[in-house]
C-alpha cells in the first residue's frame, strides 16, 4: 500500500495518492456509499450542502456561512450543477440559493439531477486537480454587499 506522506512526513497531493481503484470509485461516486450510514444516524441528509473541511470553518463570510443553516447532505445543489468544476464562489452561491429556496419539489429534481450525473460522471474534478483547490477564504465581495 502507497504511503500517503513523502519522507518528511508531508501529506502527498491529492493526484499523488489517488489509485487507479480510487479513481474508479471516485468517477462514479462509490466512494460516497459509506455516508449513507450517517443519513440512517441523522447526521446528514440525502440533500443539501456538502459538509466541507473543518479547517475552512474560520474562512466564512456571514454570507458563505449561511449554507450551515440546514443540514448537510450527499447531494446538493452545487453538486448537480457542476460538483467541482465551479469556482468555490460558484459552489457558495449554489449552497445559499439552495438554502434560500429549499423545498420538497426541489429535492426531488435534484435527486433526479444527481441519478443523472452518476450516470453520465463529469465534474468529479477542476480542471487540472485530482479533485478541487483548497478554499482560500471570502469571495471578492465583502458581508454588507453579499446581504442586500
Amino acid at each position: 500500500m502507497a504511503s500517503i506522506q513523502n519522507q518528511i512526513g508531508e501529506q502527498l497531493a491529492d493526484e499523488q495518492r489517488m489509485t487507479k481503484l480510487g479513481a474508479l470509485l471516485r468517477k462514479y461516486s462509490l466512494d460516497e456509499l459509506p455516508q449513507l450510514i450517517n443519513v440512517l444516524k441523522g447526521d446528514l441528509s440525502l440533500i443539501g450542502p456538502r459538509p466541507l473541511l473543518m479547517e475552512y470553518l474560520p474562512l466564512y463570510s456571514l454570507h458563505q456561512a449561511k449554507r450551515h443553516n440546514i443540514k448537510p447532505g450527499i447531494s446538493g445543489w452545487a453538486q448537480v450543477n457542476g460538483r467541482n468544476a465551479v469556482s468555490w464562489e460558484e459552489k457558495f452561491a449554489y449552497d445559499i440559493w439552495y438554502v434560500e429556496n429549499q423545498s420538497l419539489m426541489l429535492d426531488i429534481k435534484i435527486i433526479g439531477m444527481t441519478i443523472k450525473k452518476l450516470l453520465r460522471p463529469e465534474g468529479i474534478s477542476q480542471k487540472g486537480n485530482v479533485t478541487m483547490d483548497k478554499f482560500k477564504g471570502q469571495s471578492t465581495q465583502p458581508d454588507c454587499e453579499d446581504e442586500k
